[in-house]
C-alpha cells in the first residue's frame, strides 16, 4: 500500500514537472516572437504570423528576417491568386479592369523581389553583409512601392469587390512592412552566429 502511494506521488510529481516545463517553453517562445516583433509597425500581425518560428528563430535576427520575408511571400502569393480569380471570373467590372491587371502585374513583380530577398537572406556572409542588406532593403522597399501602385487603382473603392481587393492588398503590404522592419533590425544588429 505504501509503495502504491509512493508511485502515485512520484507520478504526480513527474506530471507537474512536465507541465511546468511546457509552460516555461511556451512562455519563452512567446517572449522570442514578441521581442522580434517589437520593431514592427503591425505588431499583432507579426506576432500571430511568426509565432510558429519561435522555437527555431529564438533570438536570431537573421532567422526572424527570413521568417518575415517567407510569410510575406506566402501572403503575397495568396493575394495574387485571389486577384487572378477575380479577373478570370470577370467579377470586377467597369473602371477597375485595368487597375486590377496592373495590380496583378505589380504583385507578381513583388513576389520576384521577395524571392530574391529570401535567396540572399539564406546566403548571408560577413564579407558581403552590408551590400547584401542594401540589396534586400532596396528590394523590399520596391515591394512596398508595388503595393502602393496597386492600391492607387483602388483609392476610393466603390462596390464590395473593389473594397475586398483593396483590403487584401493593404493587408499584404502590412506583411511587407513587418518584413522590412525585421530586415532593418538584422542590418543594424549585424550578422549573428546563428545564420544557418
Amino acid at each position: 500500500m505504501l509503495m502504491a502511494n509512493t508511485n502515485v506521488y512520484l507520478t504526480l510529481l513527474l506530471l507537474l514537472s512536465v507541465l511546468k516545463w511546457v509552460q516555461s517553453t511556451q512562455h519563452s517562445s512567446t517572449n522570442y516572437v514578441q521581442d522580434a516583433c517589437s520593431v514592427t509597425r503591425y505588431r499583432a500581425l507579426c506576432i500571430n504570423t511568426l509565432a510558429p518560428f519561435s522555437t527555431t528563430a529564438k533570438t536570431s535576427p537573421s532567422k526572424w528576417a527570413r521568417a518575415g520575408v517567407s510569410v510575406t511571400i506566402g501572403e503575397t502569393k495568396k493575394v495574387t491568386q485571389y486577384l487572378m480569380k477575380v479577373k478570370n471570373y470577370r467579377t470586377m467590372k467597369g473602371s477597375y479592369k485595368i487597375p486590377l491587371s496592373d495590380c496583378i502585374e505589380c504583385l507578381q513583380d513583388a513576389i520576384d523581389q521577395l524571392q530574391g530577398s529570401l535567396g540572399v537572406l539564406r546566403k548571408l556572409n560577413a564579407r558581403n553583409f552590408y551590400a547584401q542588406m542594401g540589396d534586400i532593403t532596396t528590394w523590399l522597399s520596391a515591394v512596398l512601392t508595388d503595393h502602393e501602385t496597386c492600391l492607387d487603382g483602388f483609392e476610393n473603392p466603390r462596390g464590395k469587390q473593389a473594397k475586398m481587393v483593396r483590403n487584401r492588398v493593404l493587408r499584404s503590404s502590412y506583411f511587407t512592412s513587418n518584413a522590412l522592419a525585421l530586415v532593418n533590425k538584422l542590418a543594424t544588429s549585424g550578422l549573428d552566429n546563428t545564420v544557418a
